[in-house]
């Protein structure tokens, strides 16, 4: 059986969620023309039911890796379920089940979860997440929020990992990027192995620019500016997107593989085996400890410019 669709529309964006399948966002359409186009990588509807084929998808309880799915916390080792051909345990667990809707309508939709309830998700600490999506006009925002329901302290992180457009669809309409981070992380199979850098050369995109097919992409980013918005542009329709995130997303992971037509931008908190990082006081790991009842939540927002 196909997993739930459910269908935001406005007169800027149509945006199909799938609830089922970890939250992940199927498809996010802008229109131009009078007429849908695909900005988001699209799903194809055979795949609705395996997230990482969608559009996008939350990181929750952390994002990106934890090297070997270990960390120290406290003084005590933690061990999370290693899921990545790498030995980590990659972007949380939240992704790998259902989702509970507790309201939608034709603009909005807002989902949890409870890890308590599904066996594996509470791993390696429990916890309870919180989303929202809404239209407005146009702009098409996400709020993010996740809860510790243990007993004791925990750290956490959470994000998103959208993919996007190389070229708009059925048109050689090649995309332009912006995004306005000063620093990034040395990484090693994707994992740091040093404390933040200043950007130079590939991954300084702090002025719009062409994003380079020959040229593969996998940085974690940071050092953020204050306010300053990541931009999308694709020259040839005029169409650009301002993507805005809450101070909280510390970190910008920018993934653009060889030979495929997608790249994504991704919003975290943490960085790259954030645990690890904040384990040994690393600036910018982007770690949140919250203790007993606490909540953290985030927004990020889309906005058509033209």
């Amino acid at each position: 059986m196909s997993p739930d669709l459910r269908v935001l529309e406005n007169d800027v964006w149509q945006v199909g969620l799938l609830p089922e399948t970890g939250m992940a966002t199927a498809f996010g359409r802008v229109k131009r023309d009078g007429s849908f186009v695909d900005f988001m990588r699209p799903t194809p509807e055979a795949s609705y039911g395996k997230r990482s084929d969608c559009a996008s998808f939350p990181l929750v309880p952390w994002s990106n890796r934890v090297k070997d799915g270990r960390f120290v916390f406290r003084g005590k080792e933690h061990r999370a379920r290693v899921n990545a051909a790498d030995g980590s345990a990659i972007h949380g667990t939240a992704r790998d089940f259902p989702w509970d809707v507790v309201h939608a309508d034709g603009l909005s939709l807002v989902a949890e979860l409870d890890s308590r309830r599904h066996d594996g998700a509470a791993v390696p600490f429990a916890y309870f997440a919180r989303a929202e999506f809404r239209l407005d006009g146009p702009r098409f925002s996400m709020q993010l929020g996740v809860k510790n329901v243990g007993g004791e302290a925990i750290p956490a992180g959470f994000g998103h990992h959208p993919y996007f457009q190389r070229c708009l669809s059925g048109s050689d309409d090649a995309v332009s990027i912006e995004v306005p981070c000063d620093e990034y992380f040395p990484l090693e199979a994707d994992i740091p192995i040093g404390s933040a850098l200043p950007v130079d050369g590939r991954m300084d995109f702090r002025a719009l620019r062409p994003l380079d097919p020959s040229t593969a992409l996998d940085e974690c980013l940071t050092g953020r500016r204050p306010g300053a918005p990541v931009r999308m542009a694709y020259p040839q329709s005029g169409l650009r997107i301002a993507f805005s995130f809450d101070p909280v997303f510390a970190n910008v992971v920018v993934y653009a593989p060889l030979g495929r037509t997608f790249f994504a931008i991704e919003p975290v908190t943490n960085a790259n085996d954030g645990f690890n990082l904040f384990a040994r006081g690393v600036r910018g790991s982007g770690v949140i400890v919250l203790e007993p009842g606490e909540e953290r939540a985030g927004s990020v927002t889309m906005t058509v410019e033209a």
